[in-house]
């Protein structure tokens, strides 16, 4: 892609989610939103086949669809209340139809079917920045209207995310898709605790964040799309294969490591607000994510594929790609709760 080009359609996706994230105005956030997908079009489309087609189609038709949904929801606000701000959301129809544009545009369940599929479509840096860059503008007027949506529909919305996070995961052989469900699954863990606490929305978003950018990262430095590409990683790099694995366990929400902090504190949370079963049934339901966490684990550390002798020394040839971001954040991924009481002391 012409560099002029590229620069253009980026500068388009940041101004996007920018004007979404700080308008107050349903038409400029309205706007903001679709900026955010016409950029993200030609960005699935960089690398043009017949699969990456299908899944900008498909992108396009699913976000087109959530966008029309959110302008009803809008207009119907302001035929109740005569306000075009974003604080005068008390209609309840009104409400409900929102959320569930957003849970669209974010790909929650049972919204959830096109994610997937789009995620497997396109390069791992395009599937990064899909599962990454652009939650951040639905996620942010989530953020916003929190304090009128409906209990009762987001937390189902994310018990069912949580639910098919891990479900829809167990059976993939895809690293792309597997990623999907896993973005599925931590967008539930955030629409479960917008409601109570918004800050904590915000916590887990970061975290997953700067889980998500370094896997895909390490698996785009060692050219992985599948398990069996995972399971010859310890013949190139052995040292990516130990970080894989940390930053896997973390993702998994297993203490002491970065991910376990936001799951700590929205359980903790829930329970101040007297919610024992909805956050039971969340952990438990996060054992189906941790399962395929350490599946791909034992697939890239615990197993040792025969080889031949010249393959076996592959992981002294230089590696050509450069990722000049990545130990900083495997660093963060992995070390936050560990570095926490030196952060504080700092402060």
């Amino acid at each position: 892609m012409n560099p002029l080009v590229l620069m253009m359609i980026m500068v388009t996706l940041l101004s996007g989610t920018m004007i979404t994230m700080c308008s107050s105005h349903w038409l400029l956030i309205w706007m903001g939103l679709e900026l955010n997908m016409f950029a993200m079009i030609p960005i699935l489309l960089m690398k043009a086949n017949p699969r990456s087609t299908e899944a900008a189609t498909k992108y396009f038709l699913v976000q087109t669809t959530a966008s029309m949904l959110l302008m009803l929801a809008v207009l119907v606000n302001l035929i109740n209340s005569g306000q075009w701000t974003i604080m005068k959301a008390h209609n309840q129809m009104a409400l409900s139809i929102m959320t569930i544009s957003l849970a669209m545009k974010l790909g929650l369940s049972p919204f959830h079917f096109w994610l997937p599929e789009v995620c497997q479509g396109v390069p791992l840096i395009q599937g990064m920045i899909l599962l990454t860059w652009q939650k951040l503008a639905p996620i942010t007027i989530l953020y916003q209207i929190s304090p009128y949506m409906d209990i009762t529909l987001i937390l189902t919305i994310a018990i069912l995310s949580i639910m098919i996070g891990g479900w829809g995961g167990l059976n993939q052989t895809q690293l792309r898709k597997i990623m999907a469900y896993s973005s599925i699954a931590h967008m539930g863990w955030m629409a479960a605790i917008i409601v109570f606490n918004p800050t904590l929305t915000m916590l887990n978003l970061i975290m997953y964040l700067i889980m998500t950018t370094p896997m895909f990262m390490l698996l785009s430095y060692c050219s992985a799309t599948t398990i069996l590409s995972l399971s010859h990683m310890w013949n190139n790099t052995p040292l990516m294969t130990t970080l894989l694995t940390l930053v896997l366990m973390s993702m998994g929400g297993l203490p002491p490591l970065s991910g376990f902090l936001p799951k700590w504190m929205i359980i903790q949370e829930m329970t101040k607000n007297n919610l024992l079963m909805v956050p039971t049934l969340m952990a438990i339901l996060a054992l189906l994510n941790l399962f395929f966490y350490m599946r791909l684990i034992y697939s890239s550390s615990l197993t040792m594929f025969p080889s031949n002798n010249s393959t076996k020394m592959k992981w002294q040839l230089k590696q050509q790609t450069i990722m000049p971001a990545m130990p900083a954040l495997i660093t963060l991924s992995i070390l936050v709760i560990p570095m926490s009481p030196m952060l504080t002391t700092l402060s």
